[in-house]
């Protein structure tokens, strides 16, 4: 059974996009969804340097549009299940057909808007934590006044807070914690940091008419599969301002049976984790379009709905 996973924010690197515009089509998909959204999107993914593109209101749209270009490179894909770890949640509710890619752009480009904005209010960031055992780290980064804003597994949490909290977390880390690594991202997401950002995305996600997935959709808020498409749209508002669970996302993928798993571009980081939290499944990251065979090949070993 084969999931296909979608990256969230920090995966990014300048001209990232360059080989994919490549392909026949690609380029003026690319084109067309830049006019749909208001953003020049083959400039910031060939052109634009790695201070341009995490501004969180380019890197959010810039990230989905990359997601969705590479899963349409491979062809006829029929995932048994589809995830995306935060931003990368609305390339997997495109993928599950509960939104269409101009709708999933469109919105997550008021996502990115709205929480630069609300990432301006204070000076606020996140840093990846290696190692360590989550029932240690999570009380240590509560009583420094931060939040694990990302439970990724594999021995993977990610704390978000204040400039000074994360400054204070690499001089004090939690006991079995080997490294503490800034990210590339703009704002402490998934925290309270967030809240204004969430009123923001609910206004206009008003104006939308999700549908049910036709794939297994499993969210972040839980690892749950969720069947109804208004309250797949309603998670990814929410989602703004609470922790992502991909630790349990993964667990839903195991208990689901999963085999393999494809990661659509700028791919690496959830096959990263996977390799440590899922033996056993085989994963293909799509960092180039070289990587298309691989992925095409896991597909027709791995497929089935």
């Amino acid at each position: 059974m084969l999931v296909l996973v979608a990256p969230g924010q920090g995966a990014q690197t300048p001209g990232f996009l360059t080989p994919w515009l490549e392909l026949p089509g690609a380029a003026d998909r690319i084109a067309a969804w830049s006019d749909a959204i208001g953003l020049d999107l083959a400039h910031y993914g060939t052109k634009a340097d790695a201070d341009e593109i995490r501004d969180t209101a380019v890197a959010q749209p810039l990230l989905v549009a990359a997601g969705l270009l590479s899963a349409a490179a491979l062809g006829d894909v029929s995932p048994g299940v589809v995830a995306g770890h935060s931003v990368g949640e609305f390339t997997a509710a495109a993928f599950a057909g509960v939104l269409d890619d101009v709708a999933a752009l469109r919105l997550v480009r008021t996502r990115g808007r709205a929480m630069a904005e609300a990432a301006a209010i204070t000076a606020t960031g996140m840093s990846a934590l290696l190692g360590g055992d989550p029932e240690v780290t999570v009380p240590h980064l509560q009583k420094l006044g931060l939040t694990a804003a990302n439970v990724n597994g594999a021995g993977q949490i990610v704390a978000a807070g204040t400039l000074e909290q994360l400054a204070a977390l690499e001089a004090d880390k939690p006991e079995g914690v080997r490294r503490v690594v800034a990210l590339k991202v703009a704002g402490a997401f998934h925290t309270h940091h967030m809240a204004p950002a969430v009123a923001t995305l609910e206004e206009a996600a008003k104006e939308l008419s999700p549908a049910a997935p036709v794939t297994r959709y499993v969210s972040n808020k839980d690892g749950q599969v969720v069947t109804d498409g208004a309250e797949v749209v309603a998670r990814l508002v929410g989602q703004v301002a609470n922790p992502v669970r991909w630790d349990l996302c993964m667990e839903t993928f195991q208990e689901l049976g999963a085999t393999a798993l494809i990661e659509v571009c700028p791919g690496g980081t959830l096959t990263g984790i996977a390799k440590r939290a899922l033996p056993g499944v085989a994963t293909v990251a799509l960092k180039t379009p070289d990587d298309l065979d691989a992925a095409r090949t896991l597909i027709a070993e791995h497929a089935a709905v």
